[in-house]
């Protein structure tokens, strides 16, 4: 028996791991939701009422954090920690390698007696060190020069993770060099957010409204894939690439339209109700889970936190789904594309700004007449139409390149949805003559005893990249693998220049207008829609004749990840991260240092496991297929029997066909080897050469899987991965 048969036997007798049924189970959901937080209810019972409202004040009201109160946090924290089983603590970052990072310490200390004891300092609260050239920095630290240190962000609270029997105390922090670069993707998300609110207060105050913080609120749908574990460890390339490299299309793939918001699997599910169980302990306000599009696909999403935390908690979200799948006996995908043919896996984050009474892009009842929305929408408008290349940039690496216009995606051209009747809205305020359509309407299924159905203003747009859908814009370009951190970043750090436009605007125009605000408001709002309309796109963005549209329009179209990530050192990107005090010049261009560097290492990887997949695996089940038809038409003829070599000829074809295309691959990947260009140029040759190479070979060796014995076939099918649970 080969291992692929082995692995469907073992799959085969697999059972759910779960829990029997508790008849309190909501409300055990409820008392342990957050319990592991280090919370407001929990600061608050812990602090001083002078140490709490310090605190409160800066999450809260984004005011400077008086380090006076560190000490007190940090001996409440430590005690909480410790009575909730925790033994270590840690400084959890985010750096730019878009994973996790974290270094874990003992609360004991010695106590020169002898024994140890728990101590757990402001010092060691509020700051750490971690090693600034060992992680991706972009050239902001030599080799030589290693200190970084790690900030505590009082915003993110902290929490006790459980790992293998043992309890640590994460501590969510920032990361920066000595020369205070930042070198994770929290602090440059908290400047956006910094900024963002210091430019919507202005705009409030000359409305007239409360002068209160406004943030930028997040809810990020995350798509996975689960895989038995049994067939991943069977397929080099999902170990070490996160997608398959080799696989031909299954007899049935996603084209039944059966799996989305199918049935759920009770091994699924069973693996769903742990993630969740944990998630609810963290505070991770989970809402949605459900079957995806391609089999074998899934999500989960939460509900509207602060960017910030949305953040902290989507990494957390990812750790714990490949953490749990494990037990589960599955491997989560978290790859764009990591089966070619189906559907790939996005993260769609739906983007809105509030204070802590008000949605600022509620339209409301009457859009038109609600001059708070007009202007934020109007500014949202006007930064994406400006800056849309930039966001595509935001979400550009190798594996989304894979996802994005591939019809289960929006299409690498940044446009914005808005609705027929916004659209109208805003042509109206523009000067046209055409009156808004009615506001949403019930809609009835002329069946008695169905209840009648609110409608919204308009139908969702699954093509558009940028989409207004009711109190919100969703931004679904963004990659399942990715922190969301980066794309919020560039949202945040756009919009906020737009608001910043506008306020400014605003301020010089009421002093001179003779209508006063309201004459303000009305000019700048039809300015920005007659200079940025060519943004807004209601159509099908998966049709031809949008690209030809939206080339006339001006629009950029940046389909490689290559060509997008320049667009973090051009003048424009450089005027408005610096303008907002979002990134320097040299943290823009460390980054785009090290992404086109992440670029080239992911491909370099998937070239290198081709070849190898290619020639040790693939190969060798060929050549044995081609000698069991050979003997198998010797005897035949032997005994003077017909011998139909057909299969034998195309298989012999394919595996010369197969034998040369490794061949040039391998060339390719020497010729690189010796390439001696900018990151810049080496990505498009990876782009150029490597990429359409890879590609061939696994056009010649799909075609083998479908002639090949399948006793022979070394790795683990499509429909075996897809469907077998």
């Amino acid at each position: 028996m080969n291992n692929r048969y082995a692995a469907i036997r073992s799959v085969a007798a697999a059972t759910a791991r779960y829990a029997p049924a508790d008849t309190g189970a909501l409300s055990a959901m409820q008392e342990s939701f957050g319990s592991h937080v280090f919370s407001d209810a929990v600061m608050r019972q812990m602090l001083s009422e002078k140490a709490y409202r310090k605190v409160r004040r800066t999450i809260h009201n984004g005011e400077r954090l008086d380090v006076s109160v560190a000490g007190e946090v940090a001996e409440a924290m430590k005690k909480w920690a410790i009575k909730q089983g925790a033994t270590h603590y840690a400084h959890v970052f985010y750096p730019l390698t878009g994973l996790t990072a974290e270094k874990h310490d003992s609360f004991l200390s010695p106590d020169n007696k002898g024994g140890a004891i728990a101590r757990f300092s402001a010092k060691q609260l509020v700051s750490g060190e971690a090693d600034g050239s060992s992680l991706p920095s972009g050239g902001l630290r030599a080799t030589f020069e290693a200190r970084g240190y790690t900030a505590w962000d009082v915003t993110s609270p902290a929490y006790i993770l459980e790992c293998a029997g043992g309890r640590t105390l994460f501590i969510p922090c920032a990361f920066c060099a000595t020369t205070g670069d930042a070198l994770d993707k929290k602090t440059p998300l908290l400047r956006s957010m910094q900024a963002l609110d210091r430019h919507a207060r202005r705009i409030l105050k000359l409305l007239g409204e409360k002068d209160e913080k406004v943030d930028a609120n997040a809810g990020c749908e995350q798509e996975y894939f689960l895989v038995d574990r049994r067939m991943f460890l069977l397929r080099p390339d999902l170990i070490s690439a996160g997608r398959t490299l080799y696989g031909a299309k299954p007899p049935k793939g996603q084209e039944m339209e059966d799996q989305y918001y199918g049935a759920i699997n009770e091994r699924v599910l069973a693996f769903m109700i742990e993630c969740e169980a944990d998630l609810y302990k963290l505070g991770v306000p989970l809402k949605t889970r459900h079957n995806e599009v391609a089999p074998g696909q899934f999500e989960i999403a939460p509900v509207y936190e602060q960017a910030n935390i949305a953040s902290d908690h989507q990494q957390l979200i990812m750790s714990i789904l490949q953490r749990t799948a494990t037990k589960h006996g599955f491997v989560c995908l978290l790859h764009e594309k990591p089966f070619k043919g189906v559907n790939g896996s996005g993260k769609h984050v739906n983007w809105s700004l509030n204070t802590a009474r008000d949605n600022m892009l509620n339209p409301g009842e009457t859009p038109e007449e609600n001059a708070r929305f007009m202007l934020f929408c109007a500014a949202v408008i006007r930064a994406v139409s400006l800056h849309g290349s930039l966001l595509r940039a935001s979400v550009a690496h190798a594996g989304n390149d894979h996802r994005l216009g591939a019809c289960e995606a929006p299409p690498a051209i940044i446009s914005i949805f808005l609705g027929e009747r916004l659209t109208e809205i805003f042509e109206r305020a523009a000067g046209s003559a055409r009156k808004p359509k009615a506001g949403g309407k019930a809609l009835t299924l002329g069946v008695n005893s169905l209840p009648p159905l609110p409608v919204g203003d308009g139908d969702r747009n699954r093509t558009s990249p940028f989409a207004f859908t009711g109190g919100k814009f969703e931004f679904r370009a963004v990659g399942s693998s990715q922190s969301v951190a980066g794309p919020l970043m560039v949202l945040n750090a756009i919009v906020a220049d737009s608001l910043d436009y506008i306020a400014t605007a605003l301020e010089a125009r009421v002093k001179k207008s003779a209508g006063g605000l309201n004459d303000a408001i009305q000019s700048i709002v039809r300015e920005v829609w007659q200079e940025h309309r060519r943004i807004v796109f209601n159509g099908d963005n998966y049709a031809p004749e949008w690209h030809a549209e939206a080339l006339r329009r001006g629009l950029g179209d940046l389909p490689c990840a290559t060509d997008a990530l320049s667009q973090f050192v051009t003048d424009a990107t450089i005027g408005v991260m610096t303008r907002q005090s979002v990134l320097t010049e040299r943290e823009l261009r460390a980054r785009h240092e090290i992404y086109l560097a992440r670029y080239i290492h992911d491909i370099a990887v998937e070239a290198r496991l081709t070849l190898e997949i290619g020639r040790t695996m693939i190969q060798p089940a060929v050549a044995a297929a081609q000698s069991g038809l050979a003997d198998a038409a010797l005897k035949l003829r032997e005994l003077e029997l017909p011998a139909d070599t057909s299969s034998l000829a195309e298989i012999s074809r394919l595996a010369v066909a197969l034998q040369e295309e490794l061949t040039t691959l391998a060339c390719a990947e020497r010729e690189f080897d010796a390439h001696k260009g900018c990151k810049a140029e080496q990505a498009r040759f990876m782009r150029n050469k490597i990429i359409p190479a890879m590609d061939r070979v696994r056009e010649v060796a799909d075609a083998l899987e479908g002639l090949v014995d399948d006793a022979l076939w070394p790795l683990p099918t499509y429909q075996e991965m897809l469907f077998i649970r």
